[in-house]
């Protein structure tokens, strides 16, 4: 049993918590599953084993004396330290704040800041955040009596100004890092301190123009510059967005989703993508990175095909022969694959863990025969894995990864759709340093990173139905909020600082913006607001800013 203490802001134990996208995790970030549900003054952790655990939840985060910006950092998924079970329930927010003042040391030193001089802005601001913190700890008594509860409710509100504080030095800390990182990449600093390390480890210097990843290093090191995409609905063709893609992207992705592009079974559908791809190679001259060709997400499958859901050997042909049919027809014209998307997800179609393998398997290597020169990447959807948790036949995102990798698939590239501010499963809001973070991980795996997918909304979305009972248990999917309300402001200061972290990144590769263009729901948009264009065709502020970053990274430039 683990067992987390609550109070209301005005220091009562609470009787009414919202539990959101609530669920533990153990070694490695591993969801798992256990019954979570919310007592009075308490939120109750019931998990089938004694190994440590952490809880990932939900929460709005109020701002503190200290912390610049409005009455909030934002309804944010947060994390604690994994905790051994104990007959005492932790202090939530104790525990939130001490994972991130955690995450903020960790990070220091991992990316080389501890030069930062202690009067640095950001190191006095996290040192308050400490402080706090420990005087939050020494004041948390989880006894019983009148005069511990006091204490307790003291504790409280200390550890929440301490969690908005770590959180706040912590975003500034991945904003510091990426300002200087940038520079020393688009100079080819990263790369040549790569180069003289990899020969002086080897004896031999690395293949001229190859990606370098260093045993040890935890990372990969390529020797391009990041570039910017932005991905095209087929549908939508005109000379407002051909204007906008000219002006911000370096590159366009077609999605090619199979419902698209074969929409009843034998009939397909080429034209919008003929007339994207013939513009953007004839006309534009801007590379074409293809895919997901396998996306089994609801919104990209047709229906016929639920019809072999349960005849594997089948199905299986069905994609091999669609992948087929795909590869065929563009290999003259593209660049890079997406061969595969969110497979181990598996929340559509119900797949073992060997059949998610080999689909996996099917794609790859069918593209490699297809078209050997191309490059392949497999992308990985809702990168933190809190799926996980509740749908057991899927698999851990890093797992996954992982078992592809060692089973020698010819993968050339690992994308990451990171999509924020939805409310679905894996899209919740996090912080930047949790962003950043991410990609720190990933690059773990020594193979070039692209973003394949990156966006929030230029509005609020909400559920589609307030369920009590799902909120309850966790399993109502609000979207977040990033510092305030998503707006177009918001969106554009948060692609700004988000692109500006992915850049900085030496294994990232690409960044690829989600949508171009706002479309109605019945044309299956990524997210409802959340195109460089409105409906209408106009551009909003998060396209000014993507031209601004696109064109910094040409010359070299911080990235503002």
């Amino acid at each position: 049993m683990l067992n987390f203490a609550v109070f209301d802001p005005d220091g009562t134990p609470t009787q009414a918590f919202p539990l959101r996208h609530a669920h533990l995790f153990g070694v490695d970030d591993l969801a798992f599953q256990a019954t979570i549900a919310v007592e009075p003054g308490r939120i109750s952790c019931q998990k089938n084993s004694s190994e440590t655990a952490g809880l990932n939840i939900q929460l709005d985060v109020p701002a503190q004396p200290g912390v610049a910006g409005g009455t909030s950092l934002g309804l944010l998924t947060l994390q604690t330290c994994l905790l051994p079970e104990r007959d005492e329930p932790y202090l939530l927010s104790l525990e939130l704040a001490r994972h991130r003042i955690m995450l903020f040391l960790n990070k220091l030193e991992e990316w080389g800041m501890t030069d930062l001089p202690g009067d640095d802005p950001i190191m006095v601001q996290f040192e308050q955040a400490r402080l706090v913190f420990t005087q939050a700890l020494v004041a948390d008594r989880p006894d019983t009596g009148p005069a511990a509860a006091a204490m307790r409710s003291k504790a409280d509100a200390q550890a929440w100004r301490a969690l908005a504080l770590g959180i706040d030095a912590s975003e500034k800390l991945a904003a510091r890092h990426a300002e200087r990182q940038v520079p020393r990449r688009l100079a080819g600093d990263l790369y040549r301190d790569a180069v003289y390390h990899y020969t002086k480890l080897t004896g031999d210097p690395p293949p001229q123009g190859a990606s370098i990843s260093i045993p040890g290093t935890g990372t990969t090191v390529v020797p391009v510059q990041p570039t910017v995409g932005v991905a095209i609905n087929p549908n939508v063709f005109n000379e407002a967005t051909q204007r906008v893609v000219g002006q911000c992207a370096d590159f366009i992705t077609m999605p090619m989703r199979w419902a698209d592009m074969e929409p009843a079974e034998g009939k397909y559908h080429f034209a919008p993508t003929d007339r994207w791809i013939e513009w953007a190679v004839r006309s534009a001259r801007v590379p074409v990175v293809a895919g997901p060709i396998l996306d089994l997400r609801p919104s990209a499958v047709p229906e016929f095909l639920y019809i072999w859901e349960n005849d594997y050997e089948t199905f299986r042909e069905m994609v091999a022969e669609h992948v087929q049919q795909i590869v065929t027809r563009y290999r003259r014209t593209i660049l890079r694959w997406t061969v595969a998307s969110g497979l181990q997800v598996n929340s559509n179609f119900k797949f073992s863990f060997d059949q998610i393998i080999d689909l996996t398997k099917v794609c790859v290597m069918l593209v490699r025969k297809l078209h050997p020169t191309a490059k392949i990447q497999l992308e990985i959807d809702q990168p933190w894995g809190e799926y996980y948790s509740r749908q057991r036949r899927s698999m851990p995102p890093l797992f996954y990864t992982e078992t592809v990798l060692q089973a020698g698939l010819p993968i050339d590239v690992i994308g990451l759709r990171v999509q924020m501010g939805m409310p679905e499963q894996g899209r919740s809001t996090r912080d930047l340093m949790a962003f950043s973070a991410l990609l720190d991980r990933y690059a773990a795996f020594e193979k070039p990173t692209a973003i394949t997918a990156i966006g929030a909304p230029s509005l609020p979305l909400s559920p589609e139905a307030e369920d009590v009972i799902a909120e309850e248990r966790g399993e109502l999917h609000h979207a977040g909020r990033w510092r305030s309300e998503w707006s177009e402001t918001s969106q554009a200061e948060w692609a700004a600082r988000a692109f500006a972290i992915a850049a900085s990144k030496p294994s990232v590769i690409s960044v690829c913006w989600q949508e171009l263009m706002d479309v109605p729901p019945d044309a299956k948009p990524e997210m409802p607001g959340g195109g460089l264009l409105t409906t209408a065709g106009v551009p909003r502020a998060v396209a000014s800013r993507l031209a601004g970053i696109r064109q910094a990274l040409r010359e070299g430039r911080p990235i503002v």
